[in-house]
């Protein structure tokens, strides 16, 4: 341990000697049993997650280069440009399936 102890700017005898008042447990969530079913649930120690199922078929990262203006053409269409070129690729791979 250090031999002087660093100021944190508070008075924390204060703040144990402090009494909760009712009106501080509003502040706390009542446990309810929507509370728990929206609670992260472990089996095994694995957390099990929730929300969108993953696809069967997942894509992959990948860093590309690309000409600039290519890509600026892309980004001006606004968001969902990365999907857009994901399906202008599967598009020129449809039209030319043996190159």
């Amino acid at each position: 341990m250090r031999k002087s102890k660093k100021n944190i700017g508070s008075n924390l005898a204060q703040i144990d000697a402090h009494v909760i008042q009712p009106e501080e447990y509003d502040e706390i969530p009542e446990l309810t049993e929507e509370w728990f079913e929206q609670a992260d649930l472990y089996y095994g120690g694995k957390l099990i997650r929730r929300g969108r199922p993953r696809k069967a078929v997942r894509k992959a990262a990948l860093n590309m280069r690309v000409d600039a203006d290519i890509l600026a053409a892309f980004r001006a269409t606004g968001r969902g440009w990365q999907t857009r070129i994901n399906e202008a690729l599967k598009e020129w791979v449809a039209r030319h399936p043996n190159s």
